[in-house]
């Protein structure tokens, strides 16, 4: 019987992305490399921001250490963050609130694991902060998706078994994470092909009898 439902941020619950990938372009020009592409863009989904430098560096044949990637990452999330100042409710995908809205009057609980280190931020700006149980993001975490922390945490503070949870993500890392932790996996968005989910939908819309499905 599923208790609660887990959702990553960016690309299910708000929209970001070309956020990301004006910040991560940005970085790579002034780098030198050019032909950072949407496609590159999208591998760095789910995955935390070292890892998604990398995806950025792996252009070049240029050498960095530890210390001058990490002044790049936060070289990167400087330019993303300053970009968040405009960010409102408008950036919620569409059925979001309703959704969440639906579970929590059903007595699931709600959370979100994401990432992202900008996560509370950016749940602030758009008007979800007070629509979650609890949140697990880059602040609460020492490994990112595919490894399963990020949800485990999440679990844990709502205090629910990770079997009676369900994850709702847009990346393969994510559905990676989830089934790692014996967590029900939904897939959507970018997201939607893969095979390891669960269950795979095209929108929110469809939730309301997915979450039927698992058992409620």
């Amino acid at each position: 019987m599923i208790k609660a439902v887990i959702f990553d941020l960016d690309g299910v619950l708000v929209t970001t992305d070309e956020l990301h990938f004006a910040a991560w372009k940005h970085l790579a020009e002034e780098l030198g490399i050019s032909g950072f592409t949407k496609a590159d863009n999208a591998r760095q989904r789910g995955v935390s921001r070292m890892a998604s430098l990398e995806v950025v560096l792996e252009k070049t044949d240029r050498k960095f250490s530890d210390e001058e990637k990490l002044t790049l990452a936060e070289k990167k999330n400087d330019m993303y963050v300053k970009s968040l100042e405009s960010l409102d409710k408008s950036a919620v995908l569409d059925g979001v609130f309703d959704f969440i809205a639906y579970l929590r009057s059903s007595g699931i609980k709600t959370a979100v694991g994401s990432a992202s280190k900008n996560t509370p931020l950016i749940l602030e700006k758009t008007d979800l902060a007070d629509k979650f149980d609890a949140v697990s993001c880059g602040l609460d975490t020492q490994k990112s998706k595919p490894d399963p922390e990020v949800f485990l945490i999440a679990a844990q503070k709502i205090g629910i078994a990770p079997s009676e949870c369900v994850v709702i993500e847009d990346s393969d890392a994510g559905i990676e994470a989830a089934k790692a932790c014996g967590m029900y996996a939904v897939a959507v968005g970018e997201a939607e092909n893969n095979s390891k989910a669960d269950i795979s939908v095209s929108s929110l819309g469809s939730l309301y009898r997915t979450i039927e499905m698992f058992g409620r």
